[in-house]
């Protein structure tokens, strides 16, 4: 099988016989009609074809850290995922000979936090790796431009980079769910860059803030006690059974909704829901923290 379609087979797996999340089947149709068929908009970002290829790459080897983000020093009126958005954006994607064996004390600057953050310290992992790895690819460009025409394919390589592995057990199998490496590849198809005719191959973009959504929307439905638990603020343990149910049943749901909806993709959705959990509804209401570097 390819990589989505392991994706997809576990994910379904998972919700089969998830004993912490349900998925609410009746609420799929009704949802399905309230989402936009619109594709999401090409990321913004500016500068040559390498530049934007080097932004992309950099801002997704380094797209994670949720279960951190209440830590951070955080720019005005933004988010954690905005804040480092923001600061790589300001200072500039790194040359790949310079992250190869870029520091910590390199980013926390650029990043506005201070070194000795853990963030900084995984930030510096992935980024001497992409580094290296693109360096091997003589630019940026060209490895973003790898999978030939197919979002899957690059996907594929990246997902097999130590440090955008993306994989969890659960009940004895492996649940494999790559959400950076596959919206990395969705990031560069969109904005042009590495142009793919295969977007509607990806799932969702397993992260913590689409399950939410979905949840205070009614189509995930959590146990009583692990709602109190994301509610109080307890983080819960990355590969936990009840972390692995969250995002694989969210997965899972998107599939349903894409069945139902008959003329969007999971791409579009992922986009739909991510940026609706900005509103004030959604903001009030805590979602589930764990300290990863998958999401």
């Amino acid at each position: 099988m390819t990589l989505t379609e392991d994706i997809r087979a576990a994910a379904a797996r998972v919700a089969a016989r998830a004993r912490s999340v349900r998925i609410d089947e009746d609420a799929i149709e009704p949802y399905a009609r309230t989402l936009s068929a619109q594709s999401p908009p090409a990321p913004d970002i500016d500068g040559d074809e390498e530049t934007r290829a080097a932004f992309s790459l950099q801002l997704n080897a380094i797209n994670f850290g949720s279960g951190w983000f209440p830590t951070l020093r955080k720019r005005e009126g933004m988010s954690g995922f905005r804040t480092i958005e923001a600061g790589l954006k300001a200072r500039g994607p790194w040359s790949a000979a310079e992250l190869a064996s870029i520091t910590r004390e390199e980013i926390a600057p650029a990043m506005g936090q201070d070194r000795e953050h853990v963030l900084m310290g995984h930030f510096e992992r992935h980024l001497r790796e992409l580094g290296t790895n693109a360096l091997g690819y003589g630019s940026f460009l060209a490895l973003a431009r790898a999978g030939h025409g197919s979002a899957e394919a690059l996907a594929t390589i990246l997902a097999g980079w130590e440090t955008w592995r993306d994989v969890s057990p659960y009940d004895g199998f492996e649940v494999p769910l790559f959400k950076r490496a596959q919206i990395a590849a969705a990031d560069l198809a969109l904005a042009g860059i590495a142009p793919a005719g295969d977007l509607d191959r990806l799932t969702l973009f397993a992260d913590n803030l689409v399950p939410h959504v979905l949840r205070v929307d009614g189509v995930l439905e959590l146990d009583a006690a692990l709602v109190a638990r994301i509610e109080a603020g307890e983080l819960l343990e990355h590969d936990s059974p009840e972390e692995v149910e969250i995002r694989a049943c969210a997965l899972h749901a998107v599939e349903l909704l894409v069945a139902a909806h008959g003329a969007t993709t999971a791409t579009a959705v992922d986009n739909v829901l991510w940026n609706r959990g900005g509103e004030p509804r959604y903001k009030a209401r805590p979602r589930h923290r764990a300290p990863c570097t998958q999401y």
